[in-house]
C-alpha cells in the first residue's frame, strides 16, 4: 500500500478503506509518512469530505494510536462532556459536581485555553495548589471515590490527534467537521468513559458560527457514537452572548461558587441543569429526565453540590481556604468601569469581542506558551435583553496593564442596542 495511492483516493471523492485509513494513522505516527503528504490528505478531506463511517473509522484508529485507559473496574457507568468552547464557559465546573452528587461517576480529561475560548485546566489552575496531573490509577481512583476528576490529557493517550491537529493549525483544514470530530471524539473515546454528552455551540464565540453547521458536527459525532458502540448524544447551545457574566480565570472560578450556592447567573444554572439531567439518564441514575432535573436541582438547594465541588477541589491538592472565602483570590492591580452611552434594551453583546478583550487584558493566551493573569478578564453587569439607562454599568474590566485604551473602545463596541 502506497500513501499516494490513498491521497488520490480521497482526491477523486472516493471513501478510503478500514485498511487505507490505518495504514495512514499508524505509519504517521511513527514518522514513516512525511508532514507533506499527510498534509495533501487532509486538504482532500477538507475538500471531499468523509462518510460518517469512514470519520468512525478514523476516529477509533486516532483513538487506538496510543493508550486507552480502562475503567471499567470502577462501578456504574462513567461519564463524560465536552464542550466545543465559548467564552465564559464553566460549564464543566458546575456540572461536574452537580452530578457527582446524585452518583454519577465524571472522567474528564480537559484543555488548555487558546485565543478567545478559556480552558478549564486554566480555569482550575486559578484555584492555589490546585493539580491538573494525576497518574492513571490515581485518576481511576479518584473517580471511584470521589465520583469525579478533571485532568490534563496523558501525554501517552492519542499521539495521533496531537500531530493531526499540529497539522491542521498550519494548512488552513481545521474547520473541516470529519477532522474535527474524530479529534473530539478521539480522545475522549480513550479516555474510557461509557456515555459521552457533548455541549456543541454555536454563534459568534464558537468556533461553529451557525446552528445548522453545529447540528452537522454533532450530528456525526452521535454517528460516531454509535459504530463504536458508545452512548454519544449532544445537545446545541447558543454562545453570541458570553455565558454567564464572568469571563476569566479566577473570575469564573468565583461564578462557579456563586452558582453551586444556587445564586448563579440564570443562563448557566439552567444549561448544567439540562446537561446534568441528560448525562444522569446516560448514567442510569434515573430512568427519565425530569427525575434527573429534579435531583440536581435539589443538590443545588441543600448544597451537596457545593460540598461535592470542595471534596473534589480537596482531591486534587487544591486549597480550599478559597472555595470558603472567594475574597481571598487575587484581584487586578485596575478594575476600569464600562458605562451604556445611551438609554435602550440590550440587543447583542458580541462574545466573540469580549473573549478577545479578556485575552488582551491577560485572562488568555495568543499562543500555548503566553502567561495568562489568572486575576484578568471581564465581569458583565447587563445581558441580551436588559434595559439600560445613559451611563449605567455594562461591564468591568480586571487587568494589571497600564494601558488598554483599545480593548476599552472594544468592549464598548461590543455592546449593540
Amino acid at each position: 500500500m502506497f500513501m499516494e495511492d490513498i491521497i488520490e483516493h480521497k482526491r477523486d471523492g472516493l471513501a478510503l478503506t478500514e485498511e487505507e485509513i490505518h495504514f495512514f494513522i499508524q505509519n504517521y505516527v511513527n514518522n514513516k509518512i512525511p508532514d507533506y503528504q499527510a498534509s495533501a490528505l487532509l486538504m482532500a478531506i477538507y475538500l471531499k469530505g468523509m462518510t460518517s463511517y469512514e470519520t468512525a473509522i478514523l476516529t477509533k484508529e486516532m483513538r487506538d494510536s496510543g493508550e486507552v485507559w480502562d475503567l471499567s473496574d470502577i462501578p456504574g457507568l462513567k461519564v463524560d462532556k465536552h464542550s466545543t468552547g465559548g467564552v465564559g464557559d464553566k460549564v464543566s465546573l458546575v456540572l461536574g459536581p452537580m452530578v457527582a452528587s446524585c452518583g454519577a461517576k465524571l472522567a474528564k480529561m480537559s484543555g488548555r485555553g487558546l485565543g478567545h475560548t478559556g480552558g478549564t485546566l486554566d480555569k482550575l489552575e486559578s484555584i492555589p495548589c490546585f493539580d491538573i496531573y494525576e497518574t492513571y490509577e490515581e485518576f481511576k481512583e479518584q473517580v471511584k471515590n470521589v465520583g469525579m476528576a478533571i485532568i490534563g490529557q496523558d501525554e501517552n493517550l492519542d499521539p495521533a490527534d496531537k500531530k493531526i491537529y499540529a497539522l491542521r493549525d498550519v494548512t488552513a483544514t481545521v474547520s473541516s467537521i470529519p477532522l474535527i470530530a474524530s479529534s473530539i471524539m478521539s480522545k475522549k473515546l480513550a479516555s474510557g468513559s461509557d456515555c459521552i454528552l457533548l455541549d456543541v455551540k454555536y454563534g459568534s464565540g464558537a468556533f461553529m458560527k451557525t446552528k445548522e453547521d453545529a447540528k452537522k458536527l454533532g450530528d456525526l459525532m452521535e454517528q460516531i457514537g454509535e459504530h463504536l458502540n458508545k452512548d454519544v448524544r449532544y445537545e446545541i447551545t447558543s454562545m453570541e452572548e458570553p455565558l454567564g457574566y464572568a469571563v476569566g480565570n479566577n473570575l469564573e472560578i468565583k461564578e462557579v461558587i456563586e452558582t453551586l450556592n444556587n445564586r448563579g447567573p440564570k443562563d448557566l444554572t439552567l444549561l448544567c441543569l439540562n446537561s446534568g439531567a441528560i448525562m444522569l439518564e446516560q448514567a442510569k441514575i434515573f430512568d427519565n429526565y425530569q427525575d434527573g432535573y429534579n435531583a440536581l436541582l435539589k443538590n443545588l438547594e441543600n448544597g451537596k453540590a457545593f460540598d461535592k465541588f470542595v471534596e473534589f477541589v480537596k482531591a486534587q491538592k487544591g486549597d480550599i481556604s478559597y472555595i470558603y472565602d472567594p475574597s481571598k483570590f487575587k484581584v487586578s492591580k485596575y478594575l476600569i468601569p464600562i458605562f451604556a452611552a445611551k438609554n435602550g434594551i440590550i440587543k447583542k453583546i458580541d462574545a466573540l469581542t469580549i473573549g478577545k478583550a479578556s485575552m488582551h487584558l491577560g485572562g488568555g493566551r495568543m499562543v500555548l506558551t503566553d502567561t495568562i493573569d489568572m486575576s484578568a478578564g471581564i465581569v458583565l453587569n447587563k445581558k441580551v435583553g436588559d434595559s439600560v439607562k445613559n451611563n449605567e454599568l455594562l461591564c468591568t474590566l480586571h487587568t494589571d496593564k497600564d494601558d488598554v485604551k483599545e480593548v476599552i473602545e472594544e468592549v464598548k463596541e461590543a455592546f449593540i442596542y
